[in-house]
């Protein structure tokens, strides 16, 4: 639909969708979730891409999503030490969030002026907060347009979560401001778009009250905010697995994302020595992109553990897994590693926060453990009795088959998406 021809029949809609990063191959979280949005709403929509591309980001991908997008467009992607300095320094001075800085670039702004003035969109839609004050740049030029936001977390809840585990003072201050700066953006922007989705019920009743109080009334049956999970292809069948004789303990996640390495230095260093003095032929593996330094020293200052880094097919190492662990300590929104051991067909022990947003019954689709001793015991249940982790791993991915298959729930992106939006 081309906006102002107000008798034509025509229900496709043109879509502007910015976005952080390629989300092709879908191998995280963010990924994922786009990926999947971008499947189902091709079926009936026009989409223009325009995301940020960093080095690795390989052609094939690009291609990819041309299958799905009538344009894919991208924008270079760099974070040098002087560029990091010089957000952290300008946001901070001017009472703004250093993420939301770091990732604001004359390049993308560029872009979306391009991209704008060429074509007009029914809908402006930016995948998470950080693409939010470019869909707004987007907005001004087409005022007709309606402005979506995907907001994945409650970003703001994801920092105070890590500040108040951050032991060293002055990192912990500095998280703790932080925090606050975003609070106070997140809840202005949310009020400035006209539809936000989130992942949770959770992120919606952290989000929507803070919207409300810069002028976003909310009432009965407001359209404002949506709930849609995250969700992914369960394809054809679970990952073939060891019947018995392993006790391989597997994580895997990005990296990079502080939640993640907070969680797995905390699982090495207070439960892996129960569950090795328990189960001495365990063996941890840990998969995910660019682990920092702390996370690699592991490999040599602990018994029992290696570092994969990134893994193409992670499902080879899925096949040679016991148990799949996700011991979050902070965090926000939807664990798609979850999702992932879920539709692997691999038991999995989890803290309650990491399984948060999920539906699920502890004991059935997989174990709950909070704190150092009941988290080990869980481990070690799964490790010393194959059948648990049999019945846990196939309850799963029947679960995940009925309750997170984006063919399933996408649906109700139509309820955003769509003529009464635009």
């Amino acid at each position: 639909m081309v906006r102002g021809d107000e008798n034509t029949e025509d229900p496709h809609l043109n879509l502007l969708v910015l976005s952080q990063l390629v989300p092709y191959p879908p191998d995280s979280g963010p990924k994922v979730r786009l990926y999947h949005v971008l499947r189902y709403l091709a079926q009936a929509h026009r989409i223009t891409l325009l995301a940020f591309r960093r080095p690795d980001d390989r052609p094939e991908a690009i291609e990819a999503l041309r299958e799905l997008c009538a344009e894919v467009l991208t924008v270079p992607m760099s974070r040098p030490t002087s560029r990091e300095v010089m957000a952290f320094i300008h946001g901070w001075a001017s009472g703004r969030s250093f993420l939301i800085e770091r990732n604001l670039t004359p390049g993308m702004s560029a872009a979306v002026r391009e991209v704008a003035t060429r074509q007009t969109f029914d809908v402006i839609y930016a995948d998470q907060l950080w693409m939010a004050e470019y869909a707004k740049l987007g907005g001004a030029l087409q005022p007709k347009a309606s402005l979506v936001l995907d907001n994945h977390n409650a970003v703001f809840q994801v920092f105070q979560r890590l500040a108040s585990g951050e032991r060293h003072p002055v990192r912990r201050l500095a998280m703790e401001i932080e925090w606050r700066i975003l609070r106070r953006y997140e809840a202005k922007t949310c009020a400035a778009f006209d539809r936000v989705v989130t992942v949770t019920a959770e992120d919606r009743a952290l989000l929507e009250p803070l919207a409300t109080s810069f002028g976003r009334s909310v009432s009965s049956g407001d359209s404002h905010f949506h709930v849609i999970p995250i969700c992914v292809d369960p394809g054809l069948s679970a990952v073939e697995r060891p019947r018995n004789g392993t006790a391989n303990v597997l994580h895997l996640g990005t990296m990079y994302w502080p939640p993640n390495v907070e969680g797995m230095l905390w699982f090495v260093r207070s439960v892996w020595p129960r569950v090795r003095a328990e189960v001495p032929a365990a063996q941890l593996t840990i998969a995910g992109k660019n682990p920092p330094r702390s996370i690699r020293n592991l490999e040599q200052s602990t018994d029992g553990i290696s570092i994969a880094g990134y893994l193409p097919d992670p499902e080879i190492r899925v096949g040679q897994a016991s148990v799949f662990i996700v011991p979050l300590q902070s965090g926000g929104g939807m664990r798609v590693k979850i999702l992932d051991g879920w539709r692997w067909g691999v038991p999995i022990v989890s803290t309650r926060l990491g399984a948060e947003g999920l539906t699920f019954v502890d004991g059935e689709h997989l174990l709950i453990a909070d704190g150092e001793s009941a988290f080990a015991d869980a481990v070690i249940r799964v490790l010393r009795d194959p059948q648990l982790g049999r019945r846990l791993g196939e309850a799963g991915r029947r679960w995940v088959e009925n309750r997170y298959d984006w063919r399933r729930v996408y649906p109700a992106w139509d309820n955003v998406i769509d003529r009464e939006a635009a």
